[in-house]
């Protein structure tokens, strides 16, 4: 059983119960595959990334998750920032009763081979994928935009 749904644009969001929440979140690629990781909470595939923290810049919070979440240590000067993700449908609602807006920064992260890497409690698979793969996989939908938009030529939102 799902501890999260995500929602996007859905014509019935459930209503939120807490503030909003700012997220960081990475598009790994190498070679023109994207990493994504088969996320434990949700059993879909989505980006890896998750929550900032209260004292962090989205910056500092991408490279803390891409340490927690593959075991990689990655510079600042590496990251490129996409864009800014906060349309007004973008929740996360949990089982616990909490549910939460979504504001995602996205950013770039160029590999130029694929590293060895560890796979962290909160997902259960990690793969590169190429566009015409994606469609085979059920992304979360509060990235499945993000996707889309790097794939459509790496466009800012």
């Amino acid at each position: 059983m799902a501890i999260v749904t995500f929602y996007r644009d859905h014509p019935n969001p459930p209503k939120t119960t807490q503030r909003t929440r700012l997220g960081a979140n990475a598009l790994i690629v190498c070679n023109g595959k994207l990493l994504l990781e088969k996320r434990s909470d949700c059993d879909l595939w989505g980006l890896v990334g998750g929550g900032v923290k209260r004292q962090e810049t989205t910056l500092q919070a991408i490279t803390r998750e891409i340490w927690e979440e593959l075991g990689l240590r990655v510079s600042n000067k590496h990251l490129q920032k996409l864009g800014v993700y906060d349309g007004p449908g973008r929740i996360a609602a949990y089982q616990d009763g909490s549910i939460w807006k979504m504001v995602i920064v996205a950013y770039r992260l160029e590999l130029k081979e694929i590293p060895q890497m560890q796979i962290s409690k909160e997902s259960r698979q990690l793969k590169f994928f190429t566009k015409e793969e994606l469609s085979d996989i059920e992304i979360v939908v509060t990235h499945s935009d993000i996707v889309e938009d790097w794939f459509l030529g790496g466009q800012n939102p």
